[in-house]
């Protein structure tokens, strides 16, 4: 089950790093107040998951997902660059995440 909440931990951060692209610098009130929730909810979650999973993995995993979300909502919403590089690096990433849940225990 901890496993599951850091994941959902891990989406809500991409939602909030997201949602500060929206807020335009914390000038629009309801893109700042999603976006809040979103951030206080990741960590709620986070802090969570981290009663029952070591916490330098669960950091890792928690800014991963979040690393790995924000840059395809970029590619695919704001036509970010899908240089070969930068997917490689995403891919990277990916693969540490498994990495770290293979080798976590719970």
């Amino acid at each position: 089950m901890a496993w599951l909440i850091l994941v959902v931990a891990g989406l809500l951060e991409t939602a909030w790093a997201v949602g500060l692209k929206y807020t335009e610098g914390l000038t629009r009130p309801w893109p700042t107040v999603l976006t809040a929730a979103a951030l206080l909810l990741s960590v709620g979650l986070l802090a969570v998951a981290v009663r029952d999973l070591p916490l330098g993995t669960a950091y890792a995993v928690w800014t991963g997902i979040g690393t790995v979300g924000t840059v395809v909502f970029g590619i695919l919403v704001f036509g970010e660059s899908t240089a070969l590089l930068r997917l490689a690096c995403i891919g990277a990433i990916i693969t540490g995440i498994v990495g770290l849940k293979l080798v976590s225990p719970s």
